[in-house]
């Protein structure tokens, strides 16, 4: 940014000031553990003198900075982290700080858009959830306390095990009742159905290891089942987000 045959002239006029001095030091006190702040307590209080002149290689040398960096050479220069080449590009061009802040007003305009559309769309998803919440559908998604005759067959999977706490049914038996249908029972699972439906096979693994028969592990399992559906299909949270 200050190339020309000024350069170096220029980047020691804007670390001589007594504001650059006071915005490098804070953020090597942000970001380095090893910087001298003594130091730099005794650089800020003799900047804006007449005769005070800083050098990058200088401010270096006392500080132990790492924000700016002097290399010689062919390939030498003066470096600075972007937060510090900001500062340092809003001091020697206006246009470049317009640039700078107009670049960041669209950014956090963007970034407020995105938040207000997800916002709303968690509160249609909210709303469209809360329309399954009635009486009658409730009634639907409860599952049914199985029968004795039900919780002693052996089913032939785990799976339909969980499908029979959960659902009432097979696997099979849905196919049978639904012939049209396309996917399977869990296919058509609602959202809390699913939830309850992953629940069951945790809770499942842990049964399986206290070593239960799998119609006690049915009972149990179908018993939570209901208690976490009503749960979920009674929960105040949800409907609150539909206010």
């Amino acid at each position: 940014m200050a190339r020309s045959q000024l350069e170096e002239v220029v980047i020691i006029k804007w670390l001589s000031l007594k504001n650059t001095i006071e915005y490098v030091g804070e953020w090597e006190a942000m970001y380095n553990p090893s910087f001298n702040y003594t130091e730099f307590g005794t650089i800020k209080n003799m900047a804006g003198g007449n005769n005070f002149v800083l050098s990058v290689k200088q401010w270096i040398e006392r500080t132990g900075a790492i924000g700016l960096t002097a290399k010689a050479g062919r390939y030498g220069g003066t470096y600075a982290h972007k937060d510090i080449a900001f500062h340092f590009g809003m001091w020697i061009s206006p246009k470049f700080q317009l640039l700078l802040v107009k670049e960041y007003q669209r950014l956090k305009n963007e970034e407020n858009d995105r938040l207000k559309l997800e916002w709303n769309l968690q509160r249609t998803l909210a709303k469209v959830n809360y329309r399954i919440h009635t009486d009658a559908i409730k009634e639907s998604l409860i599952p049914k306390v199985l029968s004795k005759i039900q919780i002693n067959f052996v089913y032939a999977s785990e799976a339909d095990m969980l499908n029979m706490a959960l659902f009432g049914k097979t696997a099979k038996q849905w196919r049978d009742e639904n012939p049209a249908a396309e996917g399977n029972i869990r296919d058509e699972a609602s959202l809390e159905q699913l939830v309850v439906l992953s629940n069951l096979e945790s809770i499942n693994s842990v049964l399986i290891k206290q070593a239960l028969s799998q119609s006690e592990r049915l009972q149990r399992l179908n018993e939570i089942a209901i208690t976490q559906m009503r749960s979920l299909l009674d929960n105040h949270a949800v409907k609150k987000l539909t206010k």
